[in-house]
């Protein structure tokens, strides 16, 4: 039967069960409105589909099902619809909830939501098309308001025209994509100003409560902009364009200084203006649909719960790969490399959502206590445990690929790595003695983001014979493909039909762009729609910050002092030699490398 969970404001549907729901909804009417079933596979309803029950202007009730992969006998299918019926019978209609006409509009809250950075790419690329998608999944409130703020000289209808050109619609929902999108194009304005003058942004406060009109008013600013300005525009911000009667939230994006020293200074400097709860430091990894169903799928299916630990597993990989290099970023990350960029935080952070225990509740402040648990645990980080590379020229087909050197921003002595492995260890009773292997890199042979789980090999398995001497191909392994083509597949161990006893290696794949017909939501979305909601589950707590530089900052740091020379590799290989004498000396065999990956 399909177990139940909850949908509040399209965002509180993970929470799981109703009591976490109802303590999330925000009116008894809210929390009538506000269901969801999700399927007992674990896999909550797309973002559309859960946004399409929620409707803040007309309040109408909405009861959304999705039953995946299991059956119900008819007495238990009856015992359900009655449920249902009784349910449904219980909802207000939607005369009972309208507001009068004749009620003060001014009780109601309004969201402003100011991109401070607007003329940048990630602003363009992302921020906008996010904040689309979720306008055309009816996922903002009804009242609501976007500005974009930059030190270019723009008018509403010049960002209108540069933000309509990034704007892309549901592929299953086009019929009225052009009226939406004009739509929400109405909804944005645009403001010139210094990202450190209070009077520009005294004149931004202006504009905002002309739109906001004497509602309650809920800001949001996202800082889509160098972090060398962060504490620049925080305090202006917060100084002169503050709500005075609702909440202020601002999102960081990383990244998050360059060691423990810097990282430690910036969260300081920001607390100086805002308290921890009005922080959202924001990695978009954790808000990928895999690394969602991360904890669902350990937590939600009994077949995995219990192999998660030492006993069985015998290592865990951790793999980011792409198949380009900086082109044009250069001098941005040469200043960081790709263990700042990529493995400090984005693999770090999936690798604590794995390994971290049974949190008490779905609670953002219970999961986030548990990350953190993990990365305390962590052992310390030698030179020896770290292989570092950069990609070279090489000429393929013809076509000559540039080196990272030939980069006109990068220094032609960097030492940068554009490629770094590295083998972490947790020292706690359910991780002693597993080597969790991450690797990162540019310029690689394919892209790819997944996590990847060697099971131990079966004590006295009575088919090794039928293995040969490669034990690697008898073991089990679980496969999260995070991106692209998104999928969880399981390898298992099969006899091959006929006569004679020969084996194969099969996967038991839940590919998704098979099973769902959906569009998968856009990572930003989902963090967008949180930091709405004041959902700070998949947000990094600056205690999680600290942990983390804490166990890469000495490492980083001799990397630098001793100009440690990175292995050379070619543009569109699989990087280093190095990576792999690594993995060899624990034992393990990259997963990705193998003929059946």
């Amino acid at each position: 039967m399909a177990s139940f969970t909850s949908s509040a404001s399209c965002r509180s549907y993970r929470s799981g069960n109703s009591s976490s729901f109802l303590s999330n909804c925000s009116s008894p009417i809210r929390q009538r409105q506000c269901l969801s079933f999700s399927s007992s596979f674990g896999q909550g309803l797309p973002l559309d589909d859960l946004c399409a029950g929620f409707r803040r202007k007309s309040g109408r009730s909405a009861v959304v099902m999705q039953d995946v992969v299991t059956k119900t006998s008819p007495a238990e299918a009856k015992t359900v619809l009655k449920g249902l019926k009784d349910g449904l019978l219980s909802i207000p209609s939607e005369e009972s909830v309208r507001v009068p006409a004749d009620s003060d509009d001014k009780n109601q809250s309004t969201v402003s939501i100011t991109v401070v950075g607007a003329s940048g790419d990630l602003a363009k690329k992302k921020i906008f098309p996010a904040l689309f998608a979720l306008y055309y999944e009816d996922c903002l409130p009804e009242h609501f308001t976007i500005y974009g703020y930059a030190r270019s000289k723009m008018t509403d209808a010049e960002l209108r025209s540069m933000v309509g050109r990034t704007l892309t619609c549901r592929i299953d929902k086009r019929e009225n994509c052009d009226e939406k999108m004009e739509e929400f194009l109405k909804r944005c304005f645009y403001h010139s100003g210094q990202y450190d003058s209070r009077e520009h942004f005294v004149e931004l406060d202006k504009k905002l409560k002309e739109h906001e009109g004497g509602r309650v008013s809920n800001r949001l600013f996202y800082l889509s902009i160098p972090p060398n300005i962060f504490v620049d525009a925080v305090k202006c911000a917060s100084s002169s364009a503050s709500s005075v009667n609702g909440w202020t939230r601002v999102i960081v994006e990383k990244p998050f200084g360059r060691d423990s020293e810097t990282s430690a200074a910036l969260t300081k400097s920001l607390k100086q203006y805002l308290k921890e709860d009005q922080i959202f430091r924001i990695d978009h990894y954790l808000g990928k649909e895999l690394v969602e169903n991360l904890s669902v799928l350990r937590f939600s299916n009994l077949i995995f719960e219990p192999l998660w630990s030492r006993q069985y597993i015998r290592n865990v990989q951790l793999i980011f790969s792409e198949d380009f290099g900086t082109e044009g970023r250069g001098g941005y990350f040469d200043h960081y490399g790709i263990i700042r960029d990529i493995m400090q935080n984005h693999l770090l952070q999936i690798l604590a959502l794995f390994a971290m225990e049974t949190p008490v509740s779905l609670d953002a402040e219970d999961i986030r206590n548990e990350k953190v648990k993990v990365l305390r645990s962590m052992r310390q980080i030698g030179l020896e445990d770290v292989v570092t590379g950069q990609y070279k020229s090489h000429t393929k087909g013809g076509v000559t690929y540039p080196g990272y050197t030939d980069d006109k921003t990068v220094p032609n002595d960097s030492l940068t790595p554009t490629f770094a492995a590295a083998a972490l260890f947790i020292d706690n009773a359910r991780w002693d003695g597993v080597p969790f292997l991450m690797k990162a890199g540019k310029a690689l042979h394919t892209k790819r983001a997944e996590i990847r789980v060697q099971f131990r090999h079966v004590p006295g398995n009575l088919y090794n014979r039928n293995f040969g001497t490669d034990l690697d191909r008898a073991t089990n392994e679980l496969v999260i493909r995070v991106q692209p083509d998104e999928a969880i597949y399981l390898k298992i161990n099969n006899k091959v039909p006929g006569l004679g006893m020969r084996l194969d290696r099969s996967n038991l794949n839940l590919l998704y762009s098979a099973r769902y017909s959906k569009e998968i939501p856009d990572a930003y979305e989902r963090l967008l729609l949180d930091a709405i909601e004041g959902e700070r589950r998949l947000f990094i707590r600056s205690d999680e910050l600290d942990a983390a530089w804490a166990l890469f900052s000495p490492v980083l740091k001799e990397l630098e002092e001793k100009k440690t020379i990175p292995e050379y590799y070619p543009y569109g290989s699989r990087g280093p030699v190095g990576a792999h004498y690594l993995a060899a000396r624990y034992n393990v065999r990259w997963g990705d490398v193998s003929p059946d990956q």
